[in-house]
């Protein structure tokens, strides 16, 4: 079987690197790709909302199967698009896109079915936010609804920094905002949580600890993750159950009940207080970093699992893990989350030897004369998996120290809670 992954990240290239070893896969396509997936995918530069170039394209390559990496594709209809083909596809319809492609339309789920979560209040008018910011008790959670790569959520002290987020988000900053969500602030530990669902059956898959801001010990701007843990150390049996009982179930009856299913991941970001969870966000995709640190520990066949998904029939297949503690660094262009530098030469990169369990994923890269050069703001994800957090980051560190790209950063203090 042909299968084409939708996407340019280093999510993308874990999928391919993890589809690679599938034994019902044949040859893999990459749309558009990056200079890691074409080391074994074939990469196809065109524009990822131009469904009926993806499909002319499948066509010509004989692709049965596509995988959507990143999200703005499925909120704009790509699962809808695809259905009406002989193609399958692996992912989320437009209905439950909403889910990460609207924040109001979660919130107001959660409401409906009682799914614990922060309280908060919803203005499409900025000067009806900046009047509500002045009552509050702080800190205070500012998010802007609808799609911002993972960077449109301000944590904010006091009155002025939510007045500011509150400009910025309605400004524009993170394309055009119809409306602010401003949330209670929950004071505990954060965690990833993962399923695959075929619409009929969900199983777990994994869980991790996303560092999303930019500096060391949490602090700074919020970005699209700077690294990552798996599985997270707030995981256990009893919370697992309350995850699936207060959040997922219901979350599943509401799609249902709006009249379509769930295929596809679903990234659940979560607020563990006291040991309850709590809904902070879903994705309709999997997570990036999570993603690469997640998949080197999957020991079932990848493309079997997304197959099953594709033909209803996951409740046949048994997800195994190796027992392995996982650390995803992600290196980063100087200068991000904000503008950085761009079309700079990777100088090391193709002199780096990576052992048995040691992983690079490739961003932001592409390939110019047989160099690798820097494009986006976070370049390369260096994975290590061993039988602990301290073995794995220390490795991770030193593959990054190999590297030696002086235009770049990296956080060192990556898994810090567990290493």
């Amino acid at each position: 079987m042909n299968i084409g992954i939708i996407g340019s990240g280093g999510r993308e290239h874990s999928l391919c690197f993890k589809l690679k070893e599938s034994s019902v896969v044949n040859k893999i396509f990459c749309f558009p790709g990056n200079a890691g997936t074409g080391l074994i995918a074939e990469n196809i530069n065109l524009d990822i909302s131009d469904f009926k170039k993806i499909h002319k394209t499948c066509d010509e390559k004989n692709i049965e199967l596509i995988i959507v990496g990143p999200e703005k594709p499925l909120v704009e209809g790509i699962v809808e698009y695809f259905k009406k083909t002989k193609i399958k596809i692996f992912g989320p319809d437009k209905v439950s896109a909403q889910l990460e492609g609207s924040k109001t339309f979660t919130k107001k789920l959660c409401k409906k079915y009682k799914i614990p979560t922060s309280n908060f209040e919803i203005f499409n008018e900025e000067k009806l936010a900046l009047n509500y910011i002045k009552s509050l008790n702080y800190p205070v959670v500012v998010k802007a609804d609808g799609l911002a790569s993972g960077k449109g959520v301000y944590i904010c002290k006091n009155e002025s920094d939510a007045k500011l987020a509150v400009q910025e988000i309605f400004n524009g900053r993170f394309g055009k905002a119809d409306c602010v969500l401003i949330e209670e602030f929950l004071d505990g530990e954060e965690m990833s949580y993962f399923i695959i669902s075929d619409g009929i059956t969900h199983k777990f898959f994994q869980t991790a600890q996303d560092h999303k801001r930019v500096g060391e010990n949490d602090t700074g701007k919020n970005t699209g993750g700077m690294g990552a843990y798996s599985p997270s150390r707030l995981y256990s049996t009893e919370l697992d159950k309350k995850i699936n009982e207060k959040i997922i179930k219901p979350t599943m009856s509401g799609i249902k009940d709006l009249g379509t299913t769930y295929c596809g991941f679903l990234y659940i970001g979560l607020m563990i207080v006291n040991n309850d969870p709590y809904l902070i966000e879903f994705n309709v995709r999997m997570g990036d970093p999570e993603c690469q640190t997640i998949l080197p520990m999957l020991k079932t066949d990848f493309g079997k699992i997304v197959l099953a998904c594709c033909d209803k029939k996951l409740n046949n297949i048994e997800i195994k893990w190796k027992e392995k503690k996982s650390v995803c660094i992600v290196l980063c262009s100087s200068g991000y989350p904000d503008d950085y530098q761009k079309n700079i030469k990777i100088n090391q990169l193709k002199n780096i030897k990576l052992n048995k369990d040691e992983y690079l994923f490739h961003a932001g890269t592409k390939i110019e004369n047989e160099d690798y050069i820097a494009v986006g703001g976070r370049v390369l994800n260096v994975v290590t998996t061993t039988k602990d957090f301290k073995q794995s980051k220390e490795q991770a560190l030193k593959i990054l120290n190999d590297i030696d790209w002086k235009e770049g950063f990296f956080r060192k203090d990556i898994a810090y809670k567990v290493a």
